[in-house]
């Protein structure tokens, strides 16, 4: 193998630049209970954009806009709210194939191709969320030619898919999974849905549907046809001023019992105000502004459950790979990039004009 690879690094927080191309990264080693594998295709989330940018410092009140902030601190501009050091390969949602393997790993590991669940635990205290590291954040991830994971975290997956669809579920859809787990989605279950052109938002349809619920999906007119064939039970503009009244007439009916939010911003107060007494809320995302106002009585009133999803717990990526080898749900490719051109296909991400997931190719 050569001593060195090619790969897209981030230097430091700030705008598109410090993304660099290099062609002298040096090539990973499996350590113990480690695999090296070799990327095939690796997906685009707004991790990537929001790391880059530093918006997760609690400093930054506003959107998600994919430029440098200003108000950003390095201190916490991270998921984690943890300094980060530099440079970093980001990209989490790698399909890959092993070529590689560290002290005590089974052998029988490479040649396979794999999933990679970019919640990486600490072993010894799996099930403790603070000791959650994420793939492309607090380790090296998928934007290079190969990467190195945890054995623990490698799923082998056996599918008619190509290397580029598998790389559109892991943290899209995983996250998704994670947010119906904890508001305990069920069958019967009116689920709305913001969002819902995107990576998570799309997934959160199909899986909603996939227990028996019903998908209610927020989305701009547009996108309203690509997202009612994700299998959306209606569709309502996102820009609407007018929720409850917009259910009642596409419905039957202005309330649902959950809201699976990843939109956050101004929408906020509506989206809590349609909630059916002793209905649940869960976020795993903000991308239209973290501030939000609340009147507390809604809340208490109603009898509202509200859950944050980030941290996904042990199991959870094992059961989205069964999902995806049984054939259960199918991905949303929007477009392939290669890796060298990171900067266009960030740039078409940032500005969502596609349903689905956007991939690179090393």
């Amino acid at each position: 193998m050569p001593d060195m690879m090619r790969a897209m690094v981030l230097t430091g927080h700030g705008e598109m630049d410090r993304l660099v191309w290099t062609e002298d990264m040096p090539m990973p080693v499996p350590g113990l209970g480690q695999i090296r594998m070799r990327v095939l295709a690796c997906g685009l989330n707004n991790t990537d954009v929001n790391t880059r940018t530093g918006w997760y410092s609690k400093g930054v009140t506003g959107a998600t806009t994919g430029g440098a902030l200003t108000d950003a601190a390095s201190n916490d501009a991270a998921w984690g709210g943890a300094p980060l050091t530099f440079p970093r390969i980001q990209g989490a949602d790698v399909c890959g194939r092993v070529d590689a393997v560290g002290q005590d790993v089974d052998p029988s590991l490479v040649g396979k191709r794999v999933l990679v669940d970019p919640w990486h635990y600490n072993p010894v205290a799996p099930e403790d969320p603070t000791q959650a590291r994420y793939f492309g954040s607090e380790m090296d991830g998928g934007f290079a030619e190969y990467t190195v994971s945890q054995t623990a975290n490698v799923h082998p997956i056996e599918c008619d898919l190509d290397d580029a669809e598998l790389a559109t579920f892991a943290t899209s859809w995983v996250t998704a999974e994670n947010m119906l787990n904890r508001a305990a989605v069920k069958a019967g279950d009116r689920v709305l849905i913001t969002g819902a052109s995107g990576g998570v938002g799309s997934a959160l349809i199909q899986l909603a549907a996939r227990r028996g619920a019903e998908p209610i999906a927020m989305a701009a007119t547009a996108k309203a046809d690509a997202v009612r064939q994700a299998g959306a039970a209606h569709v309502i503009d996102s820009r609407t001023a007018t929720l409850a009244q917009d259910l009642q007439e596409q419905t039957g009916t202005a309330k649902v019992s959950v809201v699976a939010d990843i939109v956050g911003g101004a929408l906020f107060t509506d989206l809590i105000s349609v909630l059916v007494r002793g209905g649940r809320y869960t976020c795993a995302g903000a991308i239209a502004g973290p501030l939000v106002e609340m009147d507390l009585r809604t809340f208490y009133l109603n009898d509202l459950t509200f859950t944050g999803a980030t941290v996904v717990p042990p199991g959870t990526f094992a059961d989205l790979v069964a999902y995806i080898a049984r054939g259960e749900v199918k991905p949303m490719l929007a477009a392939t990039y290669p890796l060298r051109e990171l900067h266009a296909a960030q740039t078409a991400f940032i500005e969502k004009n596609h349903v689905g997931n956007i991939v690179v190719i090393p």
